[in-house]
């Protein structure tokens, strides 16, 4: 499947090939920190499948729990993330669905590192709906 991401302000925008069936939420505590947020959606991106058509990321490397570090590819204008992948010899982008035009055919398929999962995270179905703020 093709995609398209852009950031929140457009200074950045890519083309990728993603497998759908690949999509991951992650709930480690880096996830949740680097995101703002109580998870992380992604789906991977082989190097050679990933086109940036529009400006150029600000890069931040952290050391995961592993020991292996990671780069976090963010606008530096707006913050949105955009990716990240391994700091030496990358061989895929694990692409941020949020800033993706095609998110919504883009279902995780699979939870990671549910461990450091949110209680009330895991189960936000029954919760009141309201379909727009005015």
């Amino acid at each position: 499947m093709i995609v398209h991401g852009a950031c929140h302000c457009g200074a950045i925008a890519y083309e990728a090939e993603v497998d759908p069936a690949r999509a991951t939420v992650c709930h480690c505590i880096d996830c949740q920190k680097l995101s703002g947020a109580a998870f992380r959606a992604s789906v991977p991106a082989r190097v050679e499948d990933f086109r940036l058509l529009k400006g150029t990321p600000k890069a931040y490397v952290k050391t995961a729990e592993s020991g292996n570090r990671r780069v976090q590819a963010f606008c530096g204008d707006c913050g949105s993330p955009l990716y990240s992948a391994d700091a030496v010899g990358a061989k895929a982008y694990m692409l941020r669905i949020g800033v993706m035009a095609e998110r919504a055919h883009l279902p995780p398929q699979r939870e990671i590192w549910c461990e450091s999962a949110l209680p009330w995270s895991r189960d936000l179905l029954p919760l009141a709906k309201i379909e727009k703020q005015s």
